[in-house]
């Protein structure tokens, strides 16, 4: 049998080769195609490559009748409709590794730009300026380099300026202790990594939690005279923030590959002669655009071979009797994930995930990594979904177990999710009660009845007369109303739990005026 494949953006031959050279599949290459001739021509093909130019809209795949896979060569998948994909049983893959060393290296260029005032003194030269005085740079032997965000382009970073001989001190949500030493890293808490690097360079996603990461706040904590390099996401920094302290003279230089807006050809910070940039280089190299090229090509082949794809990013295909039972189990299984991370700063070690009752004679599978989903959502926001959160998790070195089980104490039905860290091990459980929906009804040792939704005030204290009434006091002083309260405690007088759902987002302030007693053990909001 012999399968057709569409290229619609351009592509390399050397990136396309594993097509070319496979005998069952035909590749056709038509570029700069409209919706409607796209619409026109897919019920021919049974595989689609694009890049960033063609939007495959739910029109396009919904005219394919024989379409299995569409490949994306880059990283992001916004021009693809996923939703409508998946609806289709149509797999997605993408390439997350294929620019990995193009933009560690740029990420080390820059740096080194930086250090040495390469980009100024250039353009001086090029005024017919011969000015060497002015363009005194810093060596990067001896000095500090922090890294916030360790995966894969800031590990390679990391190593590189190893090579340079720099001190490396890093933070990540998935870095222990005993990875640090393997790379010859130290670990640190971000606070920690900004206050004692002379570099700083950044490497995580954009997030709710990293949007500004870089502020005035987190400026000031940093030494005088400290450069700090972004080529990973527009928006960690807080520009105004960053203009400011370096014309104040805190900030000695910054060199940035994105910006919040782009294109920024008339950004403020480009006016700065302390600040070197590129307009979002990263990944723009010859090697990196054959390699993602090459990386979707190949699961293209294994899929039409009948083989498994290595990095799809949609939901695989479940038999629909299957589906039909454990769909309305999809949103609490994620939000038992999402719940009890947010109860954790330490690092993942291990995931245990508990099913019983009547889902002890299906396939988990989904489940399972709806929950991981939500356990790592807060780490890599939308990178991560149900098919690819398994992998990611193995990747950070989380164990992951599946236990499954007839009993469920006393419900229907029960799952169990138990993390296991450096300060010991949390747990919460939930089940589906027939008519009312979620509920999670035990966090670690304690019974409770709560829907899984909304914003909620996790607190830890001592069981003592008054304890609820100091709560609705406090947040009364921030006008914050609570809307349900469940408690739970091991013995009178003994260790117990407050769990409050109030009608706004969980505010800075709330969780400050609370944590500003003694009466209270831990205090933490959490977003379902």
């Amino acid at each position: 049998m012999t399968y057709r494949v569409l290229i619609s953006d351009p592509l390399s031959e050397d990136g396309i080769f594993p097509l070319r050279q496979a005998s069952t599949i035909k590749v056709d290459v038509k570029t700069d195609l409209t919706e409607a001739e796209l619409v026109a021509m897919m019920p021919m093909y049974d595989a689609l490559l694009v890049r960033s130019q063609t939007k495959v809209t739910r029109a396009i795949i919904a005219a394919a009748a024989n379409l299995k896979i569409i490949g994306r060569a880059g990283v992001g998948v916004d021009n693809i409709d996923l939703t409508a994909a998946t609806e289709h049983g149509v797999i997605v893959v993408n390439a997350p590794d294929g620019n990995t060393n193009s933009a560690a290296e740029h990420t080390v260029a820059m740096l080194m730009a930086l250090a040495r005032k390469i980009p100024q003194a250039y353009y001086a030269l090029k005024q017919q300026k011969w000015d060497r005085k002015a363009h005194v740079g810093v060596e990067l032997k001896g000095k500090t380099l922090g890294v916030i965000g360790l995966g894969r382009i800031g590990r390679e970073v990391a190593l590189r300026a190893k090579g340079q001989r720099m001190k490396v001190m890093a933070y990540d949500p998935f870095l222990t202790e005993e990875k640090a030493d393997q790379l010859g890293l130290i670990k640190g808490t971000v606070d920690e990594v900004i206050k004692v690097a002379d570099f700083i360079t950044i490497h995580t996603p954009l997030l709710k939690e990293t949007k500004h990461l870089i502020n005035a706040d987190a400026i000031s904590k940093m030494k005088t005279g400290v450069q700090i390099v972004n080529c990973a996401r527009g928006g960690i920094i807080d520009e105004e923030a960053l203009y400011q302290a370096i014309v104040a003279g805190k900030v000695a230089g910054a060199a940035l590959d994105v910006f919040e807006q782009e294109p920024a050809t008339d950004h403020k910070l480009l006016q700065l002669p302390q600040v070197i940039a590129t307009p979002h280089l990263g990944a723009s190299t010859i090697e990196a655009q054959e390699s993602v090229a090459v990386d979707v090509s190949y699961d293209v082949v294994r899929l039409l071979n009948g083989d498994l794809v290595k990095n799809p990013v949609n939901l695989p295909s479940v038999p629909k009797e299957v589906m039909k039972k454990i769909e309305p189990f999809f949103y609490l299984a994620e939000k038992l994930g999402v719940f009890l991370t947010s109860l954790t700063k330490q690092v993942i070690k291990e995931i245990n995930i508990y099913y019983s009752g009547e889902l002890h004679d299906v396939e988990v599978g989904p489940l399972t990594r709806n929950t991981i989903k939500g356990l790592l959502k807060h780490h890599f926001g939308n990178h991560i979904n149900d098919v690819n959160a398994a992998y990611l998790a193995e990747q950070q070195g989380i164990l992951i177990n599946e236990h499954i089980t007839s009993h469920s104490e006393g419900f229907i039905n029960l799952i169990k999710v138990e993390i296991k860290t450096e300060d010991g091990t949390k747990t919460v459980a939930g089940t589906l009660l027939q008519g009312l929906g979620p509920r999670i009804v035990q966090v670690d040792s304690y019974n409770v009845d709560l829907v899984p939704e909304g914003h909620i005030i996790f607190i830890r204290h001592q069981d003592q007369p008054g304890a609820i009434g100091k709560v609705g006091t406090l947040l009364a002083k921030n006008q914050t109303n609570i809307a349900t309260m469940q408690v739970g405690r091991s013995t009178v007088g003994g260790d117990a739990i407050m769990l409050l759902t109030v009608d706004e987002e969980v505010t800075e302030q709330d969780l400050a005026l609370l944590n500003k007693t003694n009466d209270f053990k831990e205090v933490t909001g959490v977003e379902l």
